[in-house]
Formats: structure tokens, sequence, C-alpha cells
């Protein structure tokens, strides 16, 4: 009896002391963008302690679970926090992403952070100001809360190691990659080191390690969004944008950094719909036709249980009033895909961006072949871009490769496409993001297989979005990608918000529980 007594005791003092300090009973894992805002209005917490909160969970988890995900904690975020406490108190106007801690990969420019590519070449690099989509999620309230590892230069698929910080594992399962170029927004986020990331996709990058971590990622069409500041992999593919744990996040993030951009060269003006959020539709599925693109689905060598998973996806579409149509295929997709049309500029791309520096530490990327500044893993990258000019924009070399959207092949691989959906009165194509379950982590190339994400949106320009649809062998993330017509954001929004809700795949990785500060 007295032992009873006593731990009753104890939980009516847990909850006084609850009540004197709410902000102890605020959880981190999962919280969404409005959970946040939501506690910070009704007082159950501050901006502060979210921020202090997120922080304390990469302490505690990133590098003591071998996950690596995170490269440094913007120093400015906690001031940022109190800024935002003070606005809350005066009772002033809240921009729409107030308080939202949000991870940035790093090659994002940040005028208060280090801003590397992967690359150690660059570990005292501060640009000279912020990337167009970091200057306007900060205007819109956002906190960039801290960097995220990446592959170097972004250029591997396979996985996540940089010169700079290393090997990012799965947050899922450490045995595994999280993908690439992303993966260390994409642990972090499905982690809830924050509660939403930022990433770049040239063939995969933000839809891969989505897709590898159960995240809804945003590949938008090319010239819906600013590449502004943000380190170049092959300019007329390079695509940024938000990586988030639910669409709802997505479509919020989306509505701030989408539109036009004049220091963008392919940016194209009065594009975006008026609000991303509108199309948050539950029953957006219903009555829309949508093509499996079998391609893309019954390859050689895909993973029968991710074929099944994806079936699984289908019919419960089709449960929720979608029109299917099988047996949809592209002429020539796979004869114009990326290794027939690619441009392979990055020397030229990156040779740009290096001028925009205040004291850029080289300025010509084969000089890194001679110091050796660089990830063993890069090396076959690095030889192969260096053959190309430096100072010579690709439409003028000598065997021109003509920068989007006046490249025949993938004009073509475009027009194919709209074609064939046209025909069969398709609002969108779905098919596995990826077709197998991702790599062991020490044999990231010997078990690469299944990126679909590479074979049509980067070389159409076309949109396309991946949202959770299950996993495989009950542990590991497999994703959903739906691609649409030019400029129909705003329905793949719709389309993925729909299943995802009917759903509701997404589960956090276990071991990362609540901590105490």
């Amino acid at each position: 009896m007295k032992t009873k007594i006593a731990l009753l005791f104890c939980s009516l003092l847990a909850l006084v002391n609850c009540a004197n300090n709410p902000t102890q009973s605020f959880n981190f894992i999962e919280v969404n963008i409005s959970d946040i805002q939501t506690a910070i209005k009704s007082g159950d917490t501050t901006c502060r302690h979210v921020v202090e909160g997120y922080i304390a969970r990469i302490n505690a988890y990133d590098q003591p679970k071998g996950i690596n995900a995170i490269t440094l904690i913007n120093p400015n975020a906690l001031s940022k926090a109190d800024e935002t406490d003070a606005a809350v108190e005066r009772g002033d106007s809240l921009p729409p992403l107030f308080c939202a801690p949000v991870l940035i990969k790093d090659n994002f420019d940040t005028h208060d952070m280090v801003t590397t590519g992967g690359s150690i070449t660059l570990k005292n690099s501060i640009p000279p100001d912020d990337a167009f989509m970091v200057r306007k999620l900060r205007e819109a309230g956002a906190i960039i809360l801290a960097k995220t590892n990446m592959a170097e230069w972004a250029f591997t698929a396979q996985q996540t190691v940089s010169s700079t910080a290393g090997r990012t594992a799965n947050a899922y399962d450490i045995d595994y990659v999280p993908a690439g170029s992303s993966g260390g927004t994409a642990s972090g986020v499905a982690a809830s080191f924050g509660v939403a990331g930022m990433g770049t996709d040239t063939g995969n990058s933000i839809r891969g390690p989505s897709s590898h971590l159960a995240l809804f990622g945003i590949r938008s069409t090319i010239g819906l969004t600013s590449r502004d500041g943000v380190i170049p992999l092959l300019l007329d593919r390079d695509i940024a944008g938000p990586m988030t744990r639910t669409v709802e996040d997505g479509a919020r993030i989306f509505d701030i950094v989408a539109g036009f951009d004049p220091s963008d060269p392919l940016s194209v003006p009065d594009k975006r719909e008026e609000s991303y959020t509108d199309f948050l539709n539950t029953d957006g599925l219903n009555g829309k036709r949508l093509g499996i693109l079998r391609t893309l689905v019954d390859q050689e060598g895909a993973d029968p249980e991710i074929k099944v998973i994806f079936l699984k996806a289908v019919e419960d579409m089709k449960d929720a009033g979608a029109i299917i149509v099988d047996q949809f295929e592209i002429p020539e997709l796979m004869e114009l895909g990326i290794f027939n049309s690619a441009c392979w500029r990055f020397r030229y791309d990156l040779g740009q961006y290096l001028l925009t520096l205040d004291s850029p530490p080289f300025l010509d990327l084969k000089a890194l072949l001679v110091t050796g500044e660089y990830a063993a893993s890069s090396l076959n990258s690095l030889e192969r871009e260096s053959q190309f000019p430096l100072d010579i924009n690709p439409d003028d070399w000598d065997q021109p490769c003509p920068t989007w959207p006046n490249h025949p092949a993938r004009n073509r691989l475009l027009a194919n496409t709209l074609t064939a959906m046209d025909i069969a009165e398709l609002d969108a194509i779905i098919y596995p993001t990826w077709s197998n379950p991702p790599a062991h982590i020490e044999k990231p190339i010997e078990e690469f297989k299944g990126n679909n994400s590479a074979a049509l949106a980067p070389e159409t320009g076309l949109p396309a979005v991946t949202v959770p649809m299950g996993y495989w062998q009950n542990k590991l993330p497999a994703g959903l990608q739906i691609l649409g017509r030019p400029y129909s954001e705003g329905l793949l929004i719709e389309l993925a918000y729909s299943y995802e809700q009917k759903t509701l795949h997404r589960r956090p990785p276990e071991g990362f529980d609540e901590v105490n500060q």
C-alpha cells in the first residue's frame, strides 16, 4: 500500500511540475510545423525550448548512434529563437514558418555558416549572402538549425560520403546507406533532428534519400524554383527543395521557396500556384487517372518484395478512387536517358559558382586532382568531369551540349512523355522510387540497384514527388514516386497527400526516444 501511495504521489508531483514548467511536456518525435507553432502560441512551449530540444537530440543521437547526419549547428539558432519568442510576447503578426527549425544540406549558401559542398577545400568558405531559398525561409520565420552532410560535390546517388565529415548512415539501420547525395538531410529529418530539411536533386538526390528514409520529397519543374546560391552539379538538371516527414510540411515549405528569381538563368516567371497548401485534399486521388510505368516496375533485377509493396500501393490508390492505367509506356525512355543526353558540365558550373565567393580557395576543379583533397569515392567523377572545358559554356563547346530547354534529346523525351500521357489521358505517372532496398553501407556500389529517379524527371524537366509506401522486410522504407506534367506540383502534392492520409505508412526509426533537457 505504501508503495502505491508513493507512486501516486510521484505521479501527482510530476503533473505539478509540468504545470509549472509546461515546456517539459513538449514532445519532439514526429512533430510537424503546425504542432510547434500551436504549442508556442498556446504557451505550452517556447521557440528557445524547441531549438534547444532539437540541438539536444542531435547531441544525444547523431554521433553516438553512428548516424553522422549533422556537420554544423548554427551558432545563431538560439538567438533567432529568442527573437521569435520576443515577437510572440509582443503579440506581433507571425510569419508562416515562424520557429520551424530546418536542416540545410551543405551546398546551400548561408551567410552565417560555412558552405562546403561536402569538400574539405571549402571548409572555411562563408558565402557573401544566402541562397535564394535560404533567404526565403528566413524571411518566413524559419530557423536555419544546422547544416547536413552530403555526398562530396553531390556526385553520387549511391551513398553519402564527404571529405569534410565522412559517411552518413541510414537512421532506420546504420548498416545501410541513406542513398545520396542528400543523405544527411534525409537521416536527420527522419530521426527528428529538425522539423524539416532541404536537399538538392540533380538525378535522384531529394527523392532517393527521401524514399530510403520514409520522407516526402519533391523535385519541381525546372524553372519553377531557384537554384541561385546552391553549389551546382549540373546546372540545367539541378533542383532544390524540401524533404519532410509529412506532405503538409513539404507543401508549407514549398509554398515559401517556389517562385521566380531573376538571378537564376533558367527561372520562369508566373508559373507558381497561389498556394500549394490549397492542394492538401484527402480526397485528392478520387477520379484521377494514374499510369503504371511498367519499364520502371518490371525491370530485370528488381526486388520482388518492393514490387509487392508497390502493387499494394496501387490497390490502395484504387480504393481511394483512382483510375489505374496499366501497361503504360514511354517511347525511347531508356534510349534518351541520362547516359545518352547528359552534359558533363560540372567543371564549368562549379567554376562559375567559385567566382561568386569573396576569396575562393581554388578556381578550377582540375586542381583537386593534384592536391588530392577529395574523398576517395569522388575520384572517378573528378577525373571524368575534369576532361571538359572550364571557361567555355557547354552551348559553345566544339561538340555543343545545349543548355536546357534547348537540348534536342531531352526535348524529344519530354515530347514523348507528354504525348503518351495525352493518349492515355493521364493525370500522373506512378512507379517505385527505388525498385530495390537500400544497399549495405559497406557495399554501396556493389548493391546499388533500382534507382528509378534518374530515368525520367531530370531529363524532361518534369516534376516528381516521393511519398512513403511501406517497408522492405518491415524494416527499411520504400517510396512511391508520382510524376506529372510541367508545373503540376499542386496536383502532385494533392495525390501524395491523399495517399499519405489513406495509408499513414510513415513511422519513426527506432532508438531515438525523447531526450531530457
